[in-house]
């Protein structure tokens, strides 16, 4: 995977263009986190701001990237770069060219081939960093847990990082909560597989996705009863709203896929395996993209609050169960 590593410079950023691709969502936002962080480390009082490629033309971005009367420092994330509208394409490559001194601009891709034309044109660039999120093969998520525990201070063997992979799954933001959550309990400790035996020995995290599966499927008493046990039994509430974060993107991605795909093709662009893609289409069955879309929002916002202790964890939850199953069409 290349790309900037976690921790970047104002130099880094500013007066730059950070090109972010890739299907990997959690390592896309990662790297847009970092460079917000590089630009709030240089300048306490600089403004943010987040668009839509679709709602970009070249007066809108000179809109977000002026300064204002409180700080001339910007940073201006434009996502979904893949639906850049033809008419602003040449306005952004002007602008990327020679970028404006104290704005920070972001420009996310989802991958794929939609709008690949602009994004070689911007690699040619020499003010453009470019930041790609390969996904990741299954072998590799061992490694990704192993680097997300040094990430947050301690260290885990092998043995053990294989442990929490085959408990936890295959989602990254699940396995990143997951190893934040060892390490908070473990500080600076050796992670070896009794410890990990400790949380997802009982595979917690499979109750996590029993809630949100319930849910999705529109099953109210049911969701909430899987809710009250998973939180009983120590699962940590974040891993709760990842396994909703996790549902949510299945669905987008398989209402949003090509039809007429071989299901092992179909599986790839959703990023499931083949067992959960056949849930996934029959939970898609009762959801409209509005109502997703109002469901990813929802899971966001619970997410926030979990991690930022706004409220109750479980009352959060609670909330976003009633949220998600009343969004599913009953039909």
């Amino acid at each position: 995977m290349a790309g900037p590593a976690h921790s970047l410079r104002p130099a880094d950023v500013l007066g730059r263009v950070t090109l972010v691709t890739g299907k990997e969502e959690f390592l896309n936002e990662r790297t847009v986190s970092a460079v917000r962080e590089a630009v709030r480390g240089h300048d306490p009082e600089a403004e943010f701001s987040d668009t839509t490629a679709s709602e970009l033309s070249l007066a809108r971005l000179g809109e977000m990237a002026a300064p204002s009367l409180f700080s001339a420092t910007r940073c201006v994330v434009v996502r979904a770069l893949e639906n850049l509208p033809e008419e602003s394409i040449e306005g952004i490559l002007g602008y990327c060219q020679d970028p404006v001194d104290d704005v920070a601009l972001v420009l996310v891709h989802g991958g794929g081939q939609k709008g690949s034309g602009v994004l070689t044109k911007l690699r040619k660039l020499p003010t453009v960093v470019d930041s790609r999120s390969g996904e990741l093969k299954a072998s590799e998520f061992p490694s990704f847990v192993a680097a997300e525990v040094r990430r947050y201070g301690a260290t885990m063997d092998n043995e053990a990082a294989l442990f929490l992979v085959q408990a936890v799954g295959q989602d990254l933001r699940s396995l990143s909560a997951a190893a934040h959550q060892l390490t908070s309990d473990f500080p600076g400790e050796a992670l070896d597989v009794e410890k990990v035996k400790l949380y997802f020995g009982g595979r917690a995290e499979a109750k996590s996705f029993a809630v949100a599966d319930a849910a999705f499927w529109g099953r109210r008493e049911a969701a909430l009863e899987e809710l009250r046990w998973a939180l009983d039994a120590g699962t940590a509430p974040v891993l709760v709203t990842s396994a909703f974060a996790g549902g949510a993107r299945g669905l987008a991605r398989y209402t949003s896929s090509p039809r007429g795909m071989r299901e092992a093709d179909l599986a790839r662009e959703v990023g499931v395996p083949p067992w959960k893609l056949r849930t996934i289409r029959d939970q898609s069955r009762g959801w409209s993209e509005a109502g997703i879309a109002r469901a990813i929002r929802a899971v966001a916002r619970a997410d926030a609050d979990i991690k930022g202790a706004a409220s109750d964890a479980s009352y959060t939850l609670e909330r976003l169960v009633l949220t998600i199953t009343g969004l599913r069409d009953p039909r």
